[in-house]
């Protein structure tokens, strides 16, 4: 304990001025709610609406972006993160189910979409809290921080085998997004590429405006925005638009790697655009 800690001459209570730059105050002054489209899911709103009162699960979110930007110059990891790769995820998921492609869950166990939509956000929410403790073996530290959240979370939604199950399937797909990992589900399979699909420009912004010009930064800042639509050929198509050539070591480099194995590859189409009739000049000079 510090000196002004113990003193009461330096400190400052808290609620009795304004917060301290970087303090959890501060940090949680400007909250960001999690917004998914429920439509027909009151599971899946309730679920949403015990995620966005959980104190504990958006200090995990921070301090994961604590060690992500302020400690390691990497992109966001926080609720901005998640916010992306849920709906992306559940996007994903629902244009799949409606092209007549089953989920793990419903195809091996006989749930319902309801369910695997439950399973696919809780997943891609909770995909990144290792993070919080550290960058290396992030994946593997989500799962022993994600089930007793998934236990709270999930509340009495289901009885124990259900839960059970669900509990399980969510913390495969968490575990299988890591570089190298083998989604064996199509909810797993969904998060690997919904992750890989936060490749838009805001996603660089942080290390690009401290000056990184790495391909990484460079070509994440060329990512105009990232579309998920109905395809023609396959239930789905990603349509990436960029402004600049660089962006496609994104797609080529990263996206690529997340769909190979993802178990989806034959459902997908991937394509790319560089919208702007001259491209947009991204560094001046780069110099090692």
């Amino acid at each position: 304990m510090s000196e002004d800690e113990t003193s009461g001459s330096g400190g400052s209570t808290p609620g009795s001025g304004p917060p301290e730059p970087g303090s959890p105050e501060e940090r949680f002054e400007d909250r960001i709610e999690i917004r998914v489209p429920a439509r027909h899911n009151p599971k899946l709103a309730e679920l949403v609406e015990r995620v966005n009162g959980d104190d504990e699960l958006y200090a995990q979110w921070v301090a994961a972006n604590v060690n992500a930007v302020d400690r390691l110059n990497m992109s966001d990891h926080g609720p901005v993160h998640m916010q992306i790769v849920a709906n992306s995820a559940l996007k994903l998921l629902r244009l799949l189910v409606d092209a007549g492609i089953p989920s793990s869950l419903m195809r091996d166990y006989g749930m319902e979409k309801e369910d695997a939509e439950v399973a696919v956000v809780l997943a891609a929410l909770l995909h990144d809290v290792g993070m919080s403790i550290h960058r290396e073996d992030h994946e593997a530290y989500s799962l022993f921080v994600a089930q007793p959240k998934l236990r709270e979370l999930l509340g009495d939604f289901y009885d124990p085998p259900r839960d059970t199950i669900l509990r399980s399937e969510i913390l495969h797909a968490i575990i299988a997004h890591r570089s190298g990992g083998t989604p064996l589900t199509v909810e797993a399979g969904v998060l690997r590429i919904a992750d890989a699909l936060d490749m838009a420009e805001g996603r660089s912004r942080i290390p690009f405006e401290r000056g990184s010009t790495s391909i990484h930064s460079v070509s994440a800042a060329a990512i105009e925005s990232v579309h998920i639509e109905e395809g023609d050929a396959t239930p789905v198509r990603v349509r990436v638009e960029m402004t600049n050539s660089a962006g496609v070591f994104q797609v080529d480099q990263l996206l690529r790697k997340k769909l190979a194995g993802s178990g989806l590859e034959r459902f997908m189409q991937v394509e790319a655009h560089i919208e702007a009739e001259e491209e947009k000049q991204l560094v001046e000079r780069f110099q090692l």
